[in-house]
């Protein structure tokens, strides 16, 4: 899929987040993740807790996520009392018992959703199971109109030191146009509070592509996400993954795509790298740019594209334990029945082989820009430059690589779609399946 033409978005998924695809995960693998929490733990492995909040005030119309709006308050202490629940659970397991968390991410829909009260409470009933006193990192995602000063200041005290706002674009009328439910003062007064609070790391979403999106727009977003200088900006090609809203309407109404063409979502993207880089910022992948290497980093991504242990709790949450990917239950309901009635609501899973956690690691970590061949002869016993030889010759001759020794280095024009590189290193009878 390494093309050099413009590419209409169409809908499909593009984003590459694990291997082998979702697809292929199973119910008849169930087994193997029950088998890989009750093992003995792996204490040398960094392990990670993720925590899905399903809830946002609207259904962004590019959103592919497990989300519910329009819930009562009843609902969302129902559902936090079943998240803290869960995890106690995980807790209980043989593989978990004793071990520290590095990192927590609490991602959505949209955690900050919940109000101060909530925030507090669930804090309070993980504390009984869990604690990330001594995590690395701890990453709250944060829609601007749902935040307060009184809230921020509930994330500052229950020990979230990673905010990440997702702005995706400052222009009123695309904002609406894209299904998002808050508008640019609820931006400017929301990343005031977080200023004034004060946290270790602040990171903001834009998303190049959405729909009505120009060329003087975007160039306006980048001086604006300049002047308020975070710690980590993150640039999303917009994609239209098969159960988005727009993607239905595509389907339904027989409608071109509305999205900007890939050559012009490289090319936007591409600028912000460039316009970024005035103010020292720097590419640490293909959409992640850091304005100080030595103090940003973002452990949550570094240590999942590296095969450690993530603990998946909430609706439709993905994780990875002891060798096992799995999911959990989909559907709002299934899943809070089951937690309430005592068992872990795991829904599907793969145990992948060496060959298939090389593969993801080393795709997963293409993605920084840049990868060296030892570590991964040191942990598989592989040396990647002759495993993969022909994909690696194929895309250096393309331009969008670099070899040098044992260094593979992603040029610009590779990094800017990385994504589309990756299937060729997938084994053959995965590469024309079904991502999703």
């Amino acid at each position: 899929m390494t093309t050099e033409t413009a590419g209409t978005t169409e809908v499909g998924s593009y984003f590459i987040s694990n291997y082998p695809p979702f697809s292929l995960w199973n119910r008849d693998q169930v087994s193997e993740i029950r088998g890989a929490l009750a093992a003995e733990p792996d204490r040398s492995a960094p392990m990670g807790l993720y925590l899905h909040i399903p809830f946002c005030r609207k259904r962004c119309k590019f959103c592919y996520f497990r989300v519910y709006t329009n819930q009562n308050a009843n609902a969302i202490a129902r559902y936090v009392e079943a998240l803290a629940k869960e995890v106690e659970l995980l807790s209980h397991e043989h593989g978990v018992q004793g071990r520290d968390l590095k990192f927590v991410y609490f991602g959505g829909g949209t955690p900050s959703y919940l109000s101060s009260k909530q925030l507090r409470f669930l804090r309070d009933e993980l504390s009984r199971s869990v604690s990330w006193d001594h995590a690395d990192e701890v990453t709250f995602e944060c829609e601007p109109g749902t935040l307060s000063l009184e809230k921020l200041q509930t994330l500052k005290d229950i020990g979230i030191t990673r905010i990440s706002l997702g702005v995706e674009n400052f222009n009123d009328a695309i904002l609406e146009e894209n299904g998002r439910a808050h508008l640019s003062p609820e931006i400017d007064r929301a990343y005031g509070w977080i200023q004034e609070v004060g946290f270790p790391q602040v990171n903001i979403d834009l998303i190049a592509g959405m729909i009505g999106e120009t060329d003087d727009n975007w160039l306006k977003c980048i001086e604006r996400a300049r002047a308020m200088k975070p710690d980590n900006i993150t640039v999303y090609q917009m994609e239209l993954p098969f159960n988005t809203l727009i993607s239905k309407e595509m389907r339904e109404l027989h409608i071109v795509s509305p999205i900007a063409d890939w050559a012009t979502k490289r090319r936007w993207v591409d600028e912000a790298i460039n316009i970024l880089a005035q103010d020292g910022y720097q590419a640490s992948s293909g959409n992640e740019l850091i304005r100080n290497p030595a103090t940003d980093h973002f452990v949550y991504r570094d240590n999942v594209w590296r095969g450690c242990d993530l603990l998946a709790s909430g609706v439709s949450s993905f994780g990875h334990f002891q060798g096992v990917h799995y999911q959990n239950l989909d559907q709002l309901e299934d899943y809070l029945t089951t937690v309430e009635s005592g068992a872990l609501p795991i829904n599907r899973a793969l145990r992948p082989t060496d060959h298939q956690r090389l593969i993801r690691e080393m795709i997963l970590q293409m993605k920084e820009g840049h990868i060296s061949a030892e570590p991964f002869r040191r942990k598989f016993g592989v040396n990647i430059l002759d495993e993969f030889a022909a994909p690696l010759a194929a895309q250096q001759a393309k331009g969008y690589l670099n070899v040098n020794g044992d260094e593979i280095t992603l040029t610009r024009k590779g990094l800017l779609q990385a994504d589309t590189l990756l299937p060729e290193y997938f084994e053959v009878e995965h590469r024309e399946v079904r991502y999703t």
